[in-house]
């Protein structure tokens, strides 16, 4: 039987070679509205990988629509670089399509050079604090125009296909919601009128680019809204869409900007929104695209042959590795290094301004400066410590022809990988572990178990060099009482090596001790398995589900001595993480000092007051320390060696794998 994954698809006259399609993703590439190297170089290496149709953007249609850093589709200036972008993804074996989207409210007004941004209604944005101004019917009705240029300018740059953005809370779809949308013209009140935007606008740009130009929409399958317009408000414009023919295919997003439902990080089950897409292709006769979270071959294959769907988008999986498609399709998916969903180099990366990388991926971004060229001599290279800063320094060691050991102390690679996978919805950092243990079994790379690296092993196997990743260690704080026996470590916790009792207070609201509260607040707790069959045998109602699946057999509470829980988590995962400590229960304490550790408990110190808290159980979660005990011994014996991940500082996943890479790149 023919692969469903492999098989080709027509979206209007557009014949697609596989059901894979790149979703467009905001990447800080772009400089000026210009497309630079970078962004041709990142989009040149996914059409070599394979995707079948990869859409770039978003690109603005004018001034307000997006920032300097959104690829520019709003002037013929900007023809060049798209022309340069599309045969960069077409030459190299891809169809090319561009998102073409406006940012209303949801654009900050630094970077509009000081501009407000508009929005359907002079509605308060929590996503950007700032109060848009209301548009003008003249102006709905130019940028209705500006859509339609802007599509006919990317036809004309060799672009295959046209995709509107009409989710996420942009300008679009904040027309289509009456949380948003509060005008009394004709483009407000009814739900007719609310989508009267959109459905003029999607007119205009078919009547831009022709009948046989694949137009796109990528809408919400749902809002996420309390009071928006919900899944079925957004069937009911699919239908509209879809009767109305001026477009091609649906691509199902899922939720607002500023939603408070997890949308796209590791806590989201894989594929969990995929029943929008089936909802909605169960009532259109075009194309449905579902996406989110779908990042293993299996999965995918499964959605289309089981008529989710008609196409997948893959975003961040091509990020992790852009040659997902073709591994899958000659028979090598256990080669691919898989998105783990950490938000660490991607969505991290845009709060902060800087342009998209990886953590799984060191090469994401910089496609051409990361080449790994062959040594001129090969080396004998020692890697001390299989952690991710480990197996990632040997592989690219290895690629660059070096002979390459690997010792690990203990009999599993992955170090710490594993204790940030320990709680509910961190799994998938075990499956980069995973990832990463099998491109060393690739290369050939000998991994030495249960061996711990001293001075005589260094002397007897005399490498050229060493790259020392030996990691860190759980860090003691000098409080009184750390001698009783009810004191554990966070790491052990994690590590499923000590058991805790119902009264459980931990010293250290940073992420590790964040990640142990929601361990154990899932002691009790319900399985997805379970709820799915109490649900569909009505054992109990929904609110008693809800209630056994969130709340667990243990009373749990986080003391932190600064005024912020969670500060090193990012920006991307922190806020729905401390959202799952408060659905479950986890109280916090922060500006809190650990006076000291009694039998009972321990007494802590709030603004000059002490208390003392009941704890059957008291868990360490207070750091780290470096740990690099052979560094002395290389300096003293004139051996080269490079110290990468916590061994030099302890940081983040992502800053081990990178550091690892460079290590070996450099070597």
């Amino acid at each position: 039987m023919k692969d469903p994954l492999f098989e080709s698809i027509r979206i209007n006259t557009l014949k697609i070679k596989n059901r894979i399609n790149m979703p467009a993703m905001h990447l800080n590439m772009a400089r000026n509205y210009e497309v630079t190297d970078q962004l041709v170089d990142f989009y040149a290496e996914r059409a070599r990988g394979g995707a079948g149709m990869i859409t770039v953007g978003y690109a603005t249609v004018d001034d307000l629509s997006g920032g300097p850093k959104n690829i520019g589709a709003h002037d013929d200036t900007f023809l060049p670089g798209l022309t340069r972008l599309a045969a960069a993804i077409t030459e190299n074996g891809a169809r090319a399509a561009v998102q073409l989207n406006h940012g209303g409210r949801q654009m900050p007004s630094m970077f509009l050079g000081g501009k407000k941004p508009v929005a359907p209604s002079a509605l308060p944005c929590k996503l950007t604090r700032e109060t848009p101004r209301a548009l003008e019917r003249e102006e709905i009705q130019q940028i209705v125009k500006h859509f339609a240029r802007a599509a006919r300018r990317v036809k004309q740059a060799g672009f295959d296909a046209v995709e509107v953005l009409c989710a996420a809370g942009y300008l679009l779809s904040s027309f289509l919601s009456p949380l948003t949308n509060q005008r009394d013209d004709e483009y407000g009140g009814s739900t007719e009128n609310r989508m009267r935007f959109g459905v003029d606008l999607i007119e205009a740009v078919r009547n831009a680019v022709g009948t046989d130009f694949p137009v796109i929409v990528r809408m919400n399958g749902n809002d996420l809204m309390p009071g928006g317009l919900g899944r079925l408000g957004m069937l009911d414009f699919a239908k509209t869409l879809a009767k109305n023919g001026c477009v091609d295919a649906l691509h199902i997003n899922i939720g607002w900007h500023e939603a408070r439902v997890p949308q796209i990080t590791s806590s989201v089950p894989r594929a969990a929104y995929a029943y929008l897409a089936r909802g909605i292709r169960e009532q259109v006769n075009i194309p449905v695209i579902a996406a989110h979270r779908i990042n293993v071959p299996s999965l995918a294959r499964d959605l289309i042959a089981d008529g989710m769907c008609d196409l997948v988008a893959i975003g961040r999986g091509l990020i992790a590795d852009p040659y997902f498609p073709e591994k899958a399709r000659e028979g090598r998916e256990d080669e691919i290094i898989h998105c783990i969903a950490c938000a660490q180099g991607c969505f991290d990366h845009i709060f902060k301004g800087k342009p998209v990388e990886c953590l799984c991926n060191p090469r994401a971004g910089h496609e051409t400066e990361n080449c790994l060229e062959q040594a001129a001599r090969p080396k004998r290279v020692m890697v001390v410590g299989g952690g991710p800063a480990g197996m990632s320094a040997a592989a690219a060691a290895a690629d660059r022809g070096h002979n390459v050991t690997l010792y690990e102390k203990t009999g599993r690679l992955g170090g710490q990988l594993h204790l940030a996978a320990a709680p509910p919805g961190r799994e998938e950092f075990t499956e980069l572990a995973t990832d990463l243990e099998k491109q060393l079994a690739i290369r050939g790379i000998p991994v030495v178990f249960e061996q711990t690296v001293d001075e005589n092993l260094i002397e007897k196997e005399k490498p050229d060099c060493v790259v020392l990743a030996t990691g860190a260690t759980p860090m003691e704080p000098a409080i009184p009482g750390m001698e009783h026996v009810h004191v554990v470590q966070a790491w052990d916790v994690l590590g499923g090596k000590t058991l805790t009792g119902r009264r459980v207070a931990i010293i250290g609201g940073g992420a590790v001790g964040v990640e142990t509260a929601l361990l154990l607040a899932d002691r009790g707790t319900l399985s997805g398995d379970a709820v799915k069959f109490l649900m569909a045998n009505t054992v109990e109602t929904p609110e008693y589900l809800v209630e056994i699946s969130t709340r667990g057999t243990k009373e749990i509470i986080l003391i932190e001595m600064i005024d912020t829980i969670g500060k090193d988590i990012g920006k991307s995962t922190r806020w729905a993480m401390l959202q799952e400590l408060d659905r479950r229960g986890v109280k916090t304490k922060v500006a809190t000092t650990a006076l000291r550790i009694t039998e009972n408990g321990l007494t802590v110190e709030h603004m000059g007051k002490s208390k003392e808290i009941p704890a059957d159980t008291v868990v360490i979660a207070a750091g780290s320390n470096s740990y690099n005990p052979l560094q002395d011994v290389l300096e003293r014996k004139g051996i080269p060696f490079q110290v990468v991940g916590d061994a030099g500082q302890v940081a983040k996943a992502f800053e081990a794998v990178h550091q690892g890479f460079a290590a070996g790149k450099t070597i």
